[in-house]
């Protein structure tokens, strides 16, 4: 018998052990029991994952596929190195399995108008995307200084039909993007459903993202079993809030043979103030954004800056689940720095034709470190979470080359 048979979460509070919960104004309370009720409906209604199945085949085309990237597995000359082609999804990343999931609940709950949050701009696409799809108003808060970094995803949000509202407070990035999108959520909560792009936030969005992303973990389980007969020994996935990972995760949790590990932004290393990794840093728990999990912090509770190459991990915070299989030990955390990723994202450019985004970069650098000391009958499987068009002026710029 697994020895993680028996895992649930969360409680019937909004709590991974003691991660989660809702710590929120009160203004937001009855939204968020508006909408913890209507997810428990469309939960056990058949008829909503139906026609979530249902989009996620015909307008996101899953399955993604599991690919065996032999160049690169021979290159490293240990394990063997498979990818989960969520790159491959129709707005490139992963993002789009959990908006066509919110925008479903949305559209259930009678709101006409949707805000979110990003930081790499993928979510925000993915926002944008699903709100053209249902004819729905969208506006996607996102920081000053990742607009700058991310301009081609925030012109997609444009052509889509979205406002961008660009956030010049705080630290300029994800952080501050995602105050701004709770504070016009309280201001707007009649109308408007706040669509949250990750595993975090207040109770019910970490188990409904999770829910929306497991397919991934699903369908690995099943094309691993029809690749190469068996389940991976290993499954590598980024975390900044943690939704891609926990996707892939969730279904795993009680194979004890499969290793998890999430990848951090290490940034400019862990031993800096410059990264975004709470928990290889040994970050303290603290509040932020509704939920309670780890957190880079001061000693007087001020939330600390952040750094990482990639924007999409570049948040103070992590989903409260994750917090929660670090603190059982089911998850194994680690960090990647900027140089490891960019080393990861010019080595599968080259080997195997593919252009990751920076953010699955670090978890493919975890299995670009550790693939040579394995054997080569294992399995190293990555969650590529997104595609690289929309870092290519970022590495440009980090290389010195003019586009």
């Amino acid at each position: 018998m697994s020895s993680y048979s028996d895992y649930q979460a969360p409680n019937a509070n909004g709590f991974f052990g003691e991660h989660g919960g809702v710590y929120v104004a009160e203004t937001l309370i009855p939204a968020l029991q508006e909408l913890a009720q209507a997810y428990q409906q469309a939960k056990n209604d058949p008829e909503f994952w139906a026609e979530f199945r249902h989009d996620l085949k015909h307008y996101v085309g899953r399955p993604s596929p599991v690919y065996h990237a032999k160049r690169l597995s021979k290159y490293l000359g240990g394990a063997q190195i498979w990818l989960k082609r969520e790159d491959l999804n129709h707005t490139g990343a992963h993002k789009i399995n959990n908006t066509i999931g919110q925008a479903l609940l949305a559209k259930r709950m009678g709101k006409k108008r949707v805000i979110a949050e990003t930081g790499a701009g993928q979510h925000g696409v993915a926002s944008a995307t699903v709100a053209a799809r249902f004819g729905m108003q969208c506006h996607v808060y996102m920081g000053a200084d990742d607009i700058q970094r991310q301009a081609p995803n925030v012109f997609r949000m444009k052509l889509l039909g979205a406002n961008v509202v660009s956030v010049d407070s705080g630290s300029r990035t994800l952080k501050d993007a995602m105050n701004e999108a709770m504070r016009e959520w309280v201001a707007r909560v009649d109308d408007t459903f706040y669509i949250i792009g990750t595993a975090a936030g207040p109770a019910p969005y970490p188990e409904m993202v999770r829910d929306f992303q497991c397919v991934i973990g699903n369908e690995a389980k099943e094309q691993m079993i029809e690749a190469i007969g068996r389940q991976p020994d290993v499954a590598v996935a980024c975390v900044g809030g943690g939704s891609n990972a926990i996707g892939l995760f969730y279904p795993y949790i009680q194979e004890d043979n499969v290793r998890l590990i999430g990848v951090e932004a290490g940034g400019l290393g862990v031993n800096t103030p410059d990264h975004a990794a709470p928990i290889t840093s040994k970050a303290p728990i603290g509040v932020l954004h509704g939920f309670r999990s780890y957190l880079m912090q001061d000693e007087n509770g001020q939330i600390l800056g952040t750094h990482s190459v990639s924007a999409g991990l570049d948040y103070p915070g992590i989903g409260p689940e994750h917090s929660h299989l670090h603190d059982i030990g089911r998850v194994e955390y680690h960090a990647t720095n900027d140089n490891q990723a960019l080393l990861a994202f010019d080595l599968l450019c080259q080997l195997e034709g593919i252009i990751p985004a920076l953010e699955s970069s670090h978890a493919l650098a975890w299995a670009i470190e550790n693939a040579p000391h394995m054997n080569q009958d294992q399995v190293i499987l990555v969650n590529l979470s997104g595609r690289g068009d929309k870092d290519i002026n970022t590495v440009a710029k980090l290389k010195n080359i003019e586009l």
